[in-house]
């Protein structure tokens, strides 16, 4: 018996959709490529998943956007990229009325060339200076910060330095008293050794005279 009729219809089942994905995917990929060897044809072919994940083909030594370019010759009334050639030109347009206007502000701040300040008007004059002078503190507040943070910082390393010193002068106090007691104890264990030693030969010497008496 031959296979029956599969329905084409949605599948409901996240795991068999994917599968049968991937299948189908794998196979018109398989069909393109055969396609270009057999014909000598030039094919680009995409695919965007559910998950907006995109898969292609296209034939050895060609490019999408040279499909697209070929597809609008063969229409001919038909550009692909005005619309976003249009909208770059837009886009180019106010980043360099920005730049522009941001240039102009900044000489105007640095005082570079009085023609840039003769545009202004009394208002506009009052409103610069009051920007420079509100920029001017909030440098100042900056700078004073900077000093405070470093100012902190050096107190702490002198005072963990002070601490190291302290240390280091306790533990040499602790060395001269042991060195000090140490001596005077050498000293004393040096008199007692010579006194014993002077006594042995007392009754050394005296024992010898007894024995020639």
């Amino acid at each position: 018996m031959g296979r029956g009729k599969l329905e084409i219809k949605f599948i409901e089942n996240p795991t068999n959709r994917q599968v049968t994905f991937s299948k189908r995917r794998n196979g018109i990929f398989k069909k393109a490529h055969e396609l270009t060897l057999l014909c000598d044809a030039k094919v680009s072919l995409i695919i965007f998943s559910k998950s907006h994940k995109m898969h292609e083909y296209i034939s050895p030594g060609l490019t999408t956007k040279k499909v697209i370019d070929q597809y609008q010759r063969t229409l001919g009334d038909i550009d692909l990229w005005r619309d976003h050639y249009e909208k770059m030109l837009e886009n180019k347009k106010r980043l360099t009325d920005i730049n522009n206007k941001l240039r102009r502000q900044i000489r105007q701040r640095i005082g570079e060339g009085m023609n840039n300040l003769d545009d202004l008007s009394f208002q506009q004059l009052r409103t610069l200076e009051d920007d420079m002078v509100s920029s001017t503190e909030k440098i100042r507040e900056r700078k004073l910060h900077v000093i405070k943070t470093r100012t902190d910082t050096c107190r702490k390393k002198v005072r963990s330095l002070e601490q190291m010193n302290g240390n280091l002068l306790q533990e040499l106090d602790s060395r001269t008293v042991a060195l000090a007691n140490g001596v005077s104890n050498f000293h004393a264990f040096n008199e007692e050794y010579n006194h014993l030693n002077r006594h042995q030969h007392v009754e050394e010497f005296d024992s010898y005279y007894l024995r020639l008496a």
